[in-house]
């Protein structure tokens, strides 16, 4: 019996020390992104230049998923049960912003594309007014994902909405033809904007190597911004399969869910959206002139 609590208390230990340190991540990369956000609003070349503004949707996308996907992770850990009807409510901003994030990053990338390629129709395919139809064709095709929810609401009765349930995602999932629905549809995605990223880096490696100069100079920088893009985007792909992967686990042993679960949300969930800043934020001339003059603005007396 003594053996069995000392296991108990470790692994509650564990699970505090887990939530804990999720918290600390979580409240660094929103406190970065929010000043990202505040630096991007302030001068008007940023959010009258199409890839500054994908790149501010990246940063709203990313706050209000880590928001959205804090509050399910502490519910989950805590055995905190709400109703059905506020568990959709949360749910559908979390399976939206899931994929908005990879298909921006896919936008992005056709921006590098279009500016290196096809220099002299960058300012006509890329201005301000075709970047804004570009985001809610973004959130259009983002949004397909949830007709999984649709599917849920047509299968169950209207006293379900009142049921109270531990919420995340997979108790919506109450056939196994509804898996397939959603795997279908991930994989359409993956394939796209995989097939999106290999074509943009092949065009632009062409004109690189034919470029001399600054533009060979440029072009380069272009190509290395594509790369992380696709760094970054293979990590949020993989999110994707993440539920399929649990749910093999869960079968096997609910430790090693638990573990593997964990391992997931900070290294494809969380990791993902510290990129975003890294890019921009620092890798940016003009970005990262304008967020050094900003904190040394605010460290004058």
């Amino acid at each position: 019996m003594a053996g069995n609590n000392s296991v108990f208390f470790f692994a509650q230990r564990e699970v505090h020390d887990r939530v804990i340190i999720t918290q600390i991540l979580v409240l660094f990369f929103l406190c970065t992104n929010l000043l990202l956000i505040v630096i991007f609003f302030k001068k008007e070349c940023f959010y009258t230049t199409a890839r500054y503004i994908l790149f501010a949707v990246t940063l709203l996308s990313d706050s209000l998923l880590l928001v959205v996907a804090d509050i399910l992770l502490i519910f989950v850990y805590f055995q905190y049960s709400i109703q059905v009807w506020l568990c959709i409510i949360i749910t559908i901003p979390l399976i939206l912003y899931i994929t908005v994030t990879p298909v921006t990053l896919t936008a992005m990338t056709l921006e590098r594309y279009v500016a290196i390629c096809m220099p002299l129709r960058h300012a006509e395919l890329c201005s301000t007014r075709s970047t804004m139809n570009c985001i809610l064709i973004i959130h259009c095709i983002s949004f397909v994902p949830c007709i999984i929810l649709s599917l849920f609401f047509a299968s169950v009765s209207h006293s379900v909405y009142k049921q109270q349930i531990v919420c995340s995602a997979e108790v919506f999932m109450l056939h196994i033809w509804q898996e397939h629905v959603r795997s279908a549809i991930d994989q359409f995605y993956f394939l796209i904007m995989c097939s999106t990223i290999i074509f943009s880096y092949i065009k632009i490696m062409k004109v690189a190597k034919a470029a001399s100069g600054e533009n060979r100079k440029s072009t380069q920088k272009g190509l290395k911004t594509v790369m992380l893009h696709g760094f970054q985007l293979l990590l949020c792909l993989i999110q994707l399969w993440c539920p399929f992967i649990e749910s093999a686990v869960l079968k096997i042993d609910f430790t090693l869910f638990f573990n593997v679960r964990y391992f997931n949300y900070i290294v494809f969930y969380v990791a993902p959206r510290c990129l975003s800043p890294l890019i921009y934020g620092l890798r940016d001339e003009t970005f990262f002139l304008a967020l050094k003059n900003n904190l040394s603005s605010k460290e004058l007396p």
